[in-house]
């Protein structure tokens, strides 16, 4: 399960993997439901661990199939904490629509997530 957060400004949290799959490349924050846990429990602690960052979770935005995996991403808002890679993250940031834009571009960002993003209408976006 994932996170997909963006900020006031409309930027879109990202962090970048430090292990395989995908070390180094960039994706929404997120990993593993533990034994016993719900998405949402797994999605705090996943977002505490990765980022820093305390959320509170919501809506289900779409589901992912990655053989063996099925991935539920759900909207997050943050409720506080201070924006910090740490666990399976070598970084953590705010990403804005040219930076996306850039790492799509030039293969930063883990495979189908541009695309995936795009279909769920959760890209970075310019605030209202």
């Amino acid at each position: 399960m994932g996170g997909i957060v963006h900020d006031e400004a409309g930027r879109l949290l990202l962090i970048r993997r430090a292990n395989d799959p995908g070390r180094g490349l960039w994706s929404v924050p997120g990993g593993r439901v533990e034994a016993g846990e719900t998405d949402h429990a797994a999605v705090v602690r996943e977002l505490a661990e990765e980022t820093g960052l305390d959320v509170e979770p919501g809506a289900l935005v779409g589901t992912v199939l990655r053989d063996p995996f099925v991935i539920h991403d759900y909207r997050c808002r943050v409720l506080g904490g201070r924006l910090q890679a740490g666990d399976d993250a070598s970084d953590a940031r705010w990403i804005d629509t040219d930076t996306f834009t850039l790492l799509d571009r030039t293969g930063g960002l883990v495979g189908g997530l541009a695309d995936t993003l795009r279909a769920w209408s959760a890209l970075p976006h310019d605030a209202d």
